[in-house]
Formats: structure tokens, C-alpha cells, sequence
């Protein structure tokens, strides 16, 4: 029974540390807009829109090890998806995050062709090129997406019951979207997808010895992704209200592949850790040094590799076997106290079979040849 009783006790303690951790989370999610200022609740919704661009890249490049620099393009895409709903047609906000989402998950099914016969750095250039002209040809469809002017379109406005500002407003919208996109991220991680999309990674023959469909979960990552990015490039034209092919380059998905690897490859809460970096640090590297704020963005991103290879979700673990595998110096200093270093050395339980022993007299140097005492000298004869 009391066997029972322990266990009992150690699962409620298993999950009441994580049931605390999401009620704290939550408590100040939710209170944060009311306690910043408007600008700061502006860059809390930012790195929230981020966090769901880097989960579904966490899906492709962290889960699923193939690498892609064109992350941005797929944001872009789903941007100018909202941004052409909203001005040619006059849509509702709302509308238009459903056909983002799809509109990408389309978009890459398609691109997911190239990783069947790719992988590596050649994939990797093939993603980067799509990120390198979609905003030139952003530009030349100027009937649609307002060329290199861009388009204008409303902001989410808040209704009349809520009582809230538009930044704040628009940060629970954020927020909301946020933890659907992470909820169903992680449950994607541990479905049957989730473990086909880890084997593929460690080892593509052994996965496809064990029937994992290697051509089926490499696009199918490439269009979860595709799909999380294109759902945030729809809050993007939410909460900016603006889109130009300048603001999509492919500087952005550079600046997003860093950020994923700072926060942490392979790591449930790397992505949220990442899209704060990609908020807050260029504008840290700005403050610092406005003539050449790309190298102090450089020098951070060096410096938080050098601290945490595996990144900033790994850091805490990495601290705590760090100290773990201190030696205890404070246990050896006590023993060594006055009374034992003044003691004098304790004697050898035995001593070795051919050394002397201490009870005997020593031997005389002479050898055995030296007479003992009282003899009779002797003659020359003898």
C-alpha cells in the first residue's frame, strides 16, 4: 500500500511542476499587454508571429535535418496572400488566414520535390533561390501586388465589447494563433509523423528498412513548414498593416535560420527563444553601434554559441552538468582540519618480507666474517 502511495505521490509531483510552469506562462502572457507600454506590446506580438515562423522551420530543419534558406520566401507568401485578399477583394481578416495556410502548404508540396533528390548544402542553395527572386518578381507583378510601392491595407480592429486597444487587441489575436500553432506543432512531434521524421534524420536507410516512406514525410515537412510560415506572414500583414518586396528578402531567411539555431535546433521551446533574439537582438546591435550594427549582430551570435552550442534551450541543462560534475572542493577542505595534518603518519600495517625488521639490532657493518666477542684472536696460521 505504501508502495502505492509513493507512487502515487512521485506522478502528482511529475506533473504538478509543469501544470505550475503553464499557469505562470499563462498569467503573464496575458498580462503583459496591460503592464507595457503600447511599442513594447508591438514587439512582444512580434515575437510571437516569429515563434510560429520557427516552429514549422524547427519541423523541417531541426526534426527533419533538411536545411532551408528560403523560410522567408514562404512567410512573404503568405503575407501577400492576406495583404492582395484584404485590398483587391475586400475580404475579412479572418478569411484570410485559412487561405495563407493553404495557399503554403501547397506552395511546399511543391518545393518538397527538389528534397527527394537533394539534401545538404545543394538543397539548401535551391531553397535559398527561391528567396533570392521572389521579391524581384514581387516587383514585376505590380498589377497585383502594388510593385515596389507595396500595398496598404487595414489593421485587425478591436470590437467595441472588448474595451481593448488595438496593440492589445491585435496581441491576444497574436497570442491565440501562437498556441494553436505550438499546440499542434508538439502534437505533430509525437505522432507517427513526428517519429518518421526523426528516423529520417538519424539515418534515411535504417527509416526506410523500418517502412518509413522517405519521399511522402520529406515533402510533407516541407509543406508543414512552408504552411506555419505562411500563417505567420498573415499576422505579419495583421499587425504591420504594410507589405513591399523590400521587407522579404532574403536577408530574412537568414536572420530566421539563426534565430531557430540560437533558440535551439530540435527544442519544443527553441522557437520562442529564437524569434526573441530575431526581435530584440538587431535592434540591441542598433543602440550599440549605429554605424556597423550588422557586426555587433555577428559578435552576439558568436558569443551565444560559444556559451551554448546547442542553444539557448539547452543552456540551462548544460549549467546544471556543469555543476554536477564539480568536484565537492568544500568536502575536502574540511577533512583536511589542523588536528589531522599535525597527527603524525600512521605506521604500515606490514612490512615487506625482505626489509629488516625494527626488533632486530642493526647488522654490523663488518659482514659475517667479524669475529664475535670473547673469541680468541686469531693466529697467522689458521
Amino acid at each position: 500500500m505504501s508502495t502505492i502511495t509513493a507512487a502515487l505521490g512521485t506522478d502528482r509531483v511529475r506533473w504538478l511542476r509543469p501544470a505550475l510552469t503553464v499557469l505562470v506562462a499563462a498569467a503573464v502572457a496575458v498580462g503583459a499587454p496591460f503592464y507595457f507600454a503600447p511599442f513594447q506590446v508591438f514587439q512582444l506580438t512580434m515575437v510571437l508571429l516569429y515563434a510560429v515562423a520557427l516552429s514549422g522551420l524547427n519541423l523541417l530543419t531541426g526534426f527533419g535535418g533538411q536545411i532551408s534558406l528560403g523560410h522567408g520566401a514562404f512567410f512573404a507568401a503568405g503575407a501577400y496572400t492576406a495583404a492582395v485578399m484584404l485590398d483587391r477583394y475586400d475580404t475579412g481578416h479572418l478569411a484570410t488566414l485559412p487561405a495563407a495556410a493553404a495557399g503554403c502548404f501547397l506552395l511546399g508540396l511543391g518545393f518538397g520535390v527538389p528534397a527527394l533528390r537533394l539534401r545538404g548544402l545543394y538543397l539548401a542553395l535551391v531553397t535559398l533561390s527561391f528567396a533570392v527572386f521572389l521579391p524581384p518578381l514581387l516587383k514585376r507583378l505590380e498589377a497585383v501586388t502594388g510593385g515596389s510601392m507595396g500595398l496598404t491595407v487595414n489593421k485587425l480592429q478591436p470590437p467595441a465589447w472588448s474595451g481593448l486597444a488595438e496593440d492589445q487587441w491585435m496581441y491576444f489575436v497574436v497570442l491565440a494563433v501562437t498556441v494553436v500553432a505550438l499546440t499542434l506543432a508538439r502534437n505533430l512531434l509525437r505522432s507517427r509523423v513526428g517519429r518518421a521524421l526523426l528516423a529520417v534524420r538519424d539515418n534515411e536507410s535504417a527509416a526506410e528498412i523500418m517502412g518509413v516512406r522517405l519521399s511522402l514525410h520529406k515533402t510533407l515537412a516541407f509543406a508543414w513548414s512552408a504552411m506555419f510560415a505562411g500563417v505567420a506572414g498573415c499576422l505579419y500583414t495583421w499587425v504591420i498593416g504594410f507589405v513591399s518586396p523590400d521587407s522579404f528578402s532574403f536577408v530574412l531567411s537568414i536572420t530566421l535560420l539563426a534565430g531557430l539555431v540560437v533558440g535551439g535546433l530540435g527544442s519544443l521551446y527553441g522557437p520562442l527563444l529564437g524569434a526573441a533574439f530575431v526581435m530584440y537582438v538587431p535592434s540591441v546591435s542598433q543602440d550599440v553601434s549605429e554605424a556597423a550594427p550588422g557586426v555587433v549582430f555577428g559578435l552576439l551570435i558568436i558569443t551565444v554559441m560559444f556559451v551554448a552550442p546547442t542553444g539557448l534551450a539547452g543552456l540551462p541543462a548544460r549549467v546544471l552538468g556543469a555543476v554536477a560534475r564539480r568536484p565537492p572542493r568544500a568536502t575536502a577542505a574540511l577533512d583536511r582540519t589542523p588536528e589531522a595534518e599535525s597527527a603524525p603518519d600512521a605506521e604500515p600495517e606490514s612490512q615487506p618480507l625482505s626489509g629488516p625488521s625494527d626488533t632486530h639490532t642493526p647488522a654490523d657493518p663488518a659482514g659475517a666474517d667479524a669475529e664475535p666477542v670473547g673469541a680468541p684472536p686469531r693466529t697467522e696460521k689458521e
